[in-house]
């Protein structure tokens, strides 16, 4: 079996990262979407102790029926945090292409917002020189519990290596307040909507499966019943992670038998 993560060297593995590639970048900072979720709140916390406050642009964009709540945390963590912030209610340009939001159109605004959302931080960024900050976590990568071109979209994910109960520790580490970490995780696509009875398998389970099927390898059923996992919620995570494969690899493009294309190219005398 291989060795879990150490949850203080990856804080310190992370922090150098955001470091790095801010500096690469040659850009000004991080922007990121406060939530009021733990995962945007991990995010933020880890780029405001790896590059400072005055370099981390958080931005809260609730729509009409967001939940209250949630802003509120969102805020509040944004105040914690000392960053500087923006707010930009999303409820006109939705509102412009859905008339009416009800149980037949509900997803597909949802996944409207999500990239409504990630198209209004793609442009802060573009404003203040920035990079967009992911937030989503191992868990919602494999299981492909993300809006293609919305939450998954970003220029750097910090926590995209972390399932969802490693993100959970370590924003005990990082001071987020408990009532933010314990709270039913929710998309907040519309009222009373949480992830987990979505799914319909906790995140305890749905990691502890997802780290025995792809960090240990074991690809047997029989071993995974044997070791108290449901036969129902090892199909429903093995469905999820096998049919949203696509959200994890940029578009196919139709082969030409050509070389890839370089990130660089170095041209001799």
């Amino acid at each position: 079996m291989n060795a879990r993560i150490d949850l203080d060297q990856a804080i310190t593995t992370i922090k150098r990262f955001l470091t790095g590639k801010l500096l690469q970048s040659g850009m000004n900072g991080y922007v990121i979407g406060m939530s009021g979720g733990i995962d945007s709140a991990v995010s933020a916390g880890l780029a405001v102790q790896a590059v400072g406050p005055g370099r981390v642009f958080g931005v809260t964009m609730p729509y009409r029926s967001s939940s209250q709540a949630s802003f509120r945390d969102a805020r509040r963590l944004i105040e914690q945090f000392g960053m500087q912030s923006r707010h930009v209610e999303i409820s006109p340009m939705i509102d412009a292409y859905y008339p009416e939001i009800n149980e037949g159109n509900r997803m597909r605004a949802g996944n409207k917002m999500a990239r409504e959302r990630m198209s209004i931080l793609f442009d802060i960024a573009h404003e203040t020189g920035s990079l967009v900050l992911g937030t989503g976590n191992r868990t919602e990568i494999a299981l492909g519990y993300t809006t293609w071109y919305g939450d998954s979209a970003c220029s750097l994910n910090p926590i995209g290596e972390l399932y969802k109960t490693e993100v959970r520790a370590i924003a005990a580490r990082l001071g987020i307040p408990e009532d933010i970490i314990t709270k039913p995780p929710t998309a907040d696509l519309w009222q009373g909507q949480t992830d987990e009875a979505e799914i319909g398998v906790t995140y305890n389970k749905m990691d502890r499966m997802l780290e025995r099927m792809i960090d240990d390898g074991v690809q047997s059923m029989g071993k995974l019943v044997a070791e108290g996992f449901d036969k129902i919620d090892i199909s429903r995570v093995v469905s999820l992670l096998t049919r949203n494969a696509f959200k994890r690899h940029l578009p196919e493009l139709a082969p030409m038998n050509r070389r890839p294309i370089p990130d660089t190219i170095h041209l001799s005398e």
